[in-house]
């Protein structure tokens, strides 16, 4: 393939000179300012990452990196210093000696809400969602998502499949308006096979996980392409507190065994590998035949007191069948029942593999650059009958979408503290670049996955994406000032093998991203704040290329306005009232193979998150969200959105008592959603419970869950679409659905060594 000449990035090289010059002036401009180094580790002797290390004298504060390692300035001999992270006890230390390097071992405790604090710097919605973590198993990686408040995910094909994403008044398909990362590398794809965004996050090993950040709206500068709803930002361990091996059994004859193992712990050297193997036949009556093979290595080396290297590995490969997803007149005529198919012959199989280099270079106290290197190959091939018998009554409408790809990407990022008068600040600047190559990418009318009857789109596609932000937050007293702007290019190419001549179809799209969010702390159990910005999601090379008006990454407008609030040490609250703005919808059209748009949209709603821990061994939380959304240019009655809810609700209440026992029960509710733009189609709503129970003693745990604990007869994800059967006259328009999980009990035993 050709690629033409970059004369558009002359404007984007000026702006990255522009942060250049900004880096040179902001690093120039050092504090003379007495500073206090140290490093803060626990009773195992490894780092603790995040720790907010407080000048009770002076109100200044910073947090451990993720060596442990911190830098507090303007510090004074005989100076209280107070240490404080969720997970550990508290402790508070006088200044002595400046020239010395501070050493401090925090003692590992049972969380409790009473330490989370309210503050500019201190995302306690987020550190409380990570503590959350340790309570409650998660049966899957994607089910990782759910720990993000008011998300929910459903799953329509066999398991192997990235499952459907709902969040803020969005049926967000597979990823279109969610930003997915792990350890900083893209999980969305752009122009796949499948659908825009696709985020396949069964790559990530649900042990390996450190830690999760999340974000909803369009507000964060170093979140690009689909981050209009939010993002969610995942980051695996850096060492292992012991190696540990664990085996899972349940129904449908399911197994899993994982297996973490340290290679090497040492002070300057530090690699795990872990490993997983799922498989299922799952509860339809055709089985499923799932099995999914993971691996994943790191490696962290300290190469000098400045410098940092990682190396990650990870690979998985899956393949499964499917059921597809079954009109409702089948299984109320009782042709089939709830758990059979109309066409067992979907499924598919993928794989991804990763590599990672990740450097950092600590600049000085107060300081660092971060450098990233990634490649990912990836692999997908799914088939899918939507239709049965609507376009094909000879030999079915089934369609296979295929890829091979891929993905280079490399990142840069810029980090400073620093003071200007009396208010601290932290300037972020970075840019990066993402390029993915997708060979023969493919739409085909397929028979019973042995035969091609025909390619619907086939083809080549380069899609190169590079950006700039940059992000200065002012912390002055009580107030929290963040200006942001994100510059994105990207050049789409796509050579069509169908057309019958050689020609590269290409076009070239810039967008800016204005962000302004503020923070005030009205007391020190209150906080409000305001948060605005502008986002984008981008659209599948292969309609961009098609398009005259050039308007291909349209912009998304939002606003929230939030409140924080402890009204007693074991209550917190946030309430979130929010607004968004889309200059275009997207829709997929999955037997065409192409993302369609559908016009202005807007979405308005609540969230509401509360956390409650009456005794400290019992924590109780709730997420509620209302939205309401509506296509702004169609006429009233006609303008739902198909499948978003306007109301979710989930919570759980967490046990985990002294002598080992734990336990732990959670709800989550969907309300019936429009199915179509009319509101004629219905999709019904769930309640459905989960429960756990399980005992640790010494280096063994013991745990057994059940999912549906009330065998409640649900329906995980449901579209409206029109099909045929083989025997009707006439297609019908009604919803199709792939049915949820029945009662499931799984047993699990886990060792550590």
């Amino acid at each position: 393939m050709k690629y033409r000449t970059f004369q558009p990035l002359i404007p984007f090289i000026k702006m990255i000179r522009l942060f250049a010059l900004l880096t040179f002036v902001l690093t120039s401009s050092l504090s003379f300012a007495q500073t206090l180094k140290g490093q803060i580790v626990d009773q195992k002797g490894l780092p603790v990452v995040g720790a907010e290390i407080y000048n009770m004298s002076n109100d200044n504060h910073t947090h451990s990196d993720d060596k442990g390692a911190f830098s507090l300035e303007d510090v004074q001999v005989q100076d209280t210093l107070k240490f404080m992270l969720l997970g550990f006890e508290s402790l508070q230390k006088v200044v002595v000696n400046l020239e010395v390097n501070l050493n401090i071992t925090m003692v590992d405790k049972n969380f409790t809400l009473d330490e989370v604090i309210v503050s500019p710097s201190y995302d306690a919605l987020n550190q409380i969602s990570k503590i959350k973590l340790q309570y409650a198993p998660v049966n899957s990686s994607q089910e990782l998502l759910q720990n993000v408040p008011g998300l929910f995910i459903g799953q329509h094909a066999g398991g192997g499949k990235a499952e459907q994403i709902f969040l803020r008044g969005f049926d967000i398909d597979h990823g279109t308006d969610v930003n997915i990362t792990v350890d900083g590398i893209p999980v969305n794809m752009v122009s796949h096979a499948h659908g825009q965004g696709y985020a396949d996050l069964h790559f990530l090993i649900p042990e390996t996980l450190d830690n999760l950040n999340f974000g909803k709206g369009p507000f964060y500068a170093d979140k690009g392409d689909f981050a209009t709803a939010g993002f969610v930002d995942f980051r695996t361990k850096d060492e292992l507190e012991s190696s540990l091996a664990s085996f899972e059994v349940g129904q449908f004859d399911s197994y899993r065994m994982m297996g973490m193992l340290n290679l090497q712990n040492t002070a300057k050297q530090k690699s795990y590998i872990a490993t997983e193997y799922i498989a299922t036949q799952g509860p339809f009556e055709s089985p499923q035949n799932f099995s999914r093979f993971n691996v994943f290595a790191k490696h962290l080396a300290e190469l000098s007191e400045s410098n940092q290297l990682k190396l990650t590995f990870s690979h998985f490969t899956s393949q499964w069948d499917a059921s597809g997803q079954v009109p409702e007149r089948a299984v109320q005529s009782g042709r089939i029942t709830r758990f059979g198919a109309i066409d067992d012959t979907e499924g598919g199989n993928t794989s991804r593999t990763n590599f990672i280099i990740d450097y950092r270079k600590q600049l000085s106290s107060s300081s660092f650059l971060n450098s990233k290197l990634y490649y990912s190959k990836y692999d997908f091939e799914l088939y899918s009958n939507f239709t049965f018998f609507l376009e094909d009554p000879d030999n079915a409408d089934q369609i296979r979408q295929k890829e091979d790809r891929n993905i280079f990407g490399v990142q840069n990022s810029y980090n400073r503290i620093f003071n200007i008068g009396l208010a601290k600040a932290l300037f972020q600047a970075g840019v990066t670049l993402r390029h993915d190559q997708v060979k023969d990418i493919e739409l085909s009318h397929s028979a019973n996955r042995i035969e091609t009857l025909e390619n619907l789109q086939l083809g080549d596609i380069l899609q190169t994406n590079i950006s700039a932000f940059t992000d200065l937050s002012i912390e002055l007293d009580r107030l929290r000032i963040n200006p942001a702007l994100r510059l994105d290019y990207f050049q789409f190419q796509y050579d069509d093998a169908l057309l019958g001549f050689y020609e590269t179809q290409s076009a070239d799209e810039f967008t800016f991203s204005p962000k302004l969010n503020i923070q005030y702390d009205y007391s020190k159990n209150q906080q409000f704040y305001i948060k605005t910005g502008k986002a984008f999601h981008s659209n599948d090379t292969r309609v961009v290329v098609q398009e005259t008006d050039g308007n291909s990454i349209p912009a998304a407008f939002g606003l929230d306005l939030g409140h924080t609030w402890k009204p007693h040490p074991a209550l917190f609250i946030n309430t979130t009232l929010w607004y968004l703005y889309l200059e275009q919808e997207f829709v997929y059209v999955g037997d065409a193979g192409v993302v369609e748009r559908s016009g202005k949209t807007r979405r308005q709603g609540v969230d509401l998150s509360l956390r409650f821990q009456p005794k400290k061994w019992m924590l109780f939380d709730v997420d509620v969200t209302y939205a309401h959304a509506r296509s702004i240019e169609d006429a009233e009655g006609e303008n739902f959105i198909p499948l978003v809810p306007n109301f979710t609700l989930s919570g759980s209440l967490n046990i985990d008592l002294p002598l080992g026992f734990y336990s732990g029960i959670k709800v989550r509710h969907i309300n019936d959603r429009p199915a179509n733009e009319d509101n004629s189609i219905l999709a019904e709503g769930y309640t459905v419970f989960d429960m756990n129970l399980g005992y640790k003693y010494r280096k063994l745990n013991f745990n057994i869950s059940v999912l549906n604990l009330l065998n409640t007869e649900w329906n995980e994800t449901q579209f409206a679409t029109e099909s045929r059967l083989r025997d009707e006259i006439a297609p019908v328009e009604e919803i199709h659905f792939t049915p949820g999980t029945p009662f499931n009990l799984r047993a699990k035993v886990e060792y550590r060594f």
